[in-house]
């Protein structure tokens, strides 16, 4: 992948993958399972959102699932499986290796600079849920159905950031109950809590992500990749360092352009015609 890497020129093989008005529509696309994740899912997830980095012309992201559901998780036949054998050969570095994999994927996610909103439909469940965890903003619908369900197959609840994600959106106590007993969270549920920020029929709900995606993507992405990035790396600071991160950040949004129109067309009574820079 080269530095110059745009989105619309940009190929995936095991999800869709399209580009337009500047939001870029990662579509989870096997509807027949329920869209399962596989190890080249993982791969190529992780890989596209380092990738989008560097795509200039991508400002914002959807993401969502093909036939109705979001995601079921990881693969049963396909990665489960294959991970129940690497158990029983007593391969822990295999294991390791895997459950690395996915971790990076919500670092990948978190470290994109473009705001990532979710658009739930469906079943979203184990890993799939995880995706929409996050996510920055989340829509879904009155069929979608969460849940963490890493203790229905013997796992822990910390997977893949979920026990430190999940309490800063919904709370501790809530975010317990559902990484204990592994249950579904319902749309109603779920937006009361915090998880969804809109529950929208499911015939408007990818339209309506995409263009809360398209009004992200024409506003300061300077200043939304900031405003990320401090959401993400405050989680584990003290109000101080917290004030001075905040600080600085704001002082490199003062030296931008967006800044300078938005005075511009304040002074002007005009509405700022933002570029991202």
């Amino acid at each position: 992948m080269t530095d110059d890497i745009q989105g619309a020129h940009f190929k995936a093989r095991h999800f869709g993958w399209s580009v337009e008005d500047r939001v870029a529509t990662i579509t989870l696309d096997r509807p027949e399972r329920k869209n399962p994740l596989t190890f080249e899912s993982y791969r190529e997830l992780i890989a596209t959102f380092r990738a989008l980095q560097k795509m200039e012309d991508v400002k914002a992201v959807v993401l969502t699932g093909a036939g109705g559901n979001f995601s079921s998780g990881g693969d049963v036949h396909e990665i489960i499986g294959p991970l129940v054998e690497l158990r029983d050969d007593g391969d822990l570095d295999g294991l390791l290796s895997f459950t690395r994999m996915t971790g990076s994927l919500v670092s990948a996610m978190r470290d994109c600079p473009q705001p990532i909103v979710a658009a739930v439909d469906g079943v979203c469940a184990g890993a799939g849920a995880i995706l929409a965890m996050a996510s920055d903003l989340r829509y879904g619908t009155p069929a979608s159905r969460v849940g963490f369900l890493f203790v229905r197959v013997g796992l822990s609840g910390a997977d893949m950031g979920a026990c430190a994600i999940l309490p800063r959106i919904i709370g501790h106590g809530r975010a317990t109950e559902l990484l204990y007993t592994g249950r579904f969270m319902s749309a109603e549920e779920a937006e009361r809590w915090g998880f969804y920020n809109r529950v929208i029929a499911a015939d408007t709900v990818l339209t309506e992500a995409q263009s809360m995606a398209r009004t992200l993507a024409y506003g300061p992405t300077f200043a939304h990749a900031l405003t990320k990035r401090c959401l993400h790396h405050e989680w584990a600071m003290a109000i101080d360092d917290a004030l001075t991160l905040e600080a600085e950040a704001q002082a490199l949004c003062m030296q931008s352009e967006d800044f300078a129109r938005a005075y511009r067309a304040f002074a002007a009574k005009q509405t700022p015609v933002f570029e991202g820079d």
